[in-house]
C-alpha cells in the first residue's frame, strides 16, 4: 500500500510559476513511478508529466518539470509560464509498472488532489 499526501497549487496570474509536491510513503514506495495528471471541470482526467523520461504532454513541454528528490521521497511538479489553460485539479499517481502511454486507469494509488487556478 502507497500513500500519497499532495501539497502546493493555488491562485496564480498568467506567467507566474507554482510548484506541487506527492511524498510518499508505505512499503517499497520509492520504487513507484509517479506521475502528474489534471482534470478541468466538465473534461476527463489528462496525462501531465511522469517521472520516468521524465516524459512530458505536449501542453506542458518546456514549462513543466517534473522531478524526485529521493531523500524525502517527494516527486515536484515545477509549473511555469502559467496559463488559464492549465486551470485544473492536478493529482500525482503511483505504479509499479512503466506505460509508454500513461493513462489514470493505470494507476492504483492517487493523492488527494489539489487545485490550480490562472487567471488571465
Amino acid at each position: 500500500q502507497v500513500q500519497l499526501v499532495q501539497s502546493g497549487g493555488g491562485l496564480a496570474q498568467a506567467g507566474a510559476s507554482l510548484r506541487l509536491s506527492c511524498a510518499a510513503s508505505g512499503r517499497a514506495s520509492s520504487t513507484y513511478v509517479i506521475t502528474w495528471f489534471r482534470q478541468a471541470p466538465g473534461t476527463v482526467r489528462e496525462f501531465v508529466a511522469t517521472i520516468l523520461g521524465p516524459t512530458y504532454a505536449d501542453s506542458v513541454k518546456g514549462r513543466f518539470t517534473i522531478e524526485r528528490d529521493s531523500a524525502k521521497n517527494t516527486v515536484y511538479l515545477e509549473m511555469n509560464d502559467l496559463k488559464p489553460e492549465d486551470t485544473a485539479v492536478y493529482y500525482c499517481a503511483a505504479t509499479t509498472k512503466y506505460y509508454t502511454d500513461p493513462h489514470p486507469s493505470q494507476y492504483l494509488y492517487w493523492g488527494q488532489g489539489t487545485q490550480v487556478a490562472v487567471s488571465s
